[in-house]
């Protein structure tokens, strides 16, 4: 499981520093896609194996699920840590998020999720002040 928020920076080359408690649990290879909300999404294998199952289960029929499944499979991209513990993040991936330079690494469950430090702390400041009312909602899914 991943948790936690940690800030680092692009390099000149695009890649990321993986914080290290994040990376054992990532593996020597995994994925990197469009997020939701102008993040990236980052699953381990057998995280992304799963959602693969999932995601090919939808109806080809519905333009939605098409149109969702060709944005995040279209920005997918296998990636691998160097001795470092960096990755390059993939230019289609970096313009999608506005990653410049500050970033922000969030462990999220099952995921992590890389954030432009601007576009996180726009988005943490408006949620947080509906985390309340956010939890109330949550009560309706059997939370």
């Amino acid at each position: 499981m991943f948790m936690g928020e940690f800030q680092h920076a692009l390099d000149d080359k695009g890649r990321l520093t993986i914080p290290g408690k994040f990376r054992d649990p990532l593996g020597e290879q995994f994925v990197m896609t469009r997020g939701l909300d102008g993040c990236i999404f980052v699953y381990p294998m057998s995280e992304w194996n799963v959602l693969e199952s999932k995601l090919k289960s939808l109806p080809m029929t519905r333009a939605d699920a098409r149109s969702f499944v060709r944005l995040f499979f279209s920005g997918a991209s296998e990636c691998e840590l160097d001795k470092q513990g960096r990755v390059l993040v993939p230019s289609v991936l970096r313009e999608h998020a506005n990653l410049e330079k500050d970033c922000v690494v969030l462990g999220v469950s099952n995921r992590l999720e890389i954030w432009s430090q601007k576009r996180w702390a726009d988005y943490s400041t408006n949620a947080s002040g509906e985390f309340a009312e956010l939890a109330e909602k949550l009560v309706d899914l059997d939370f």
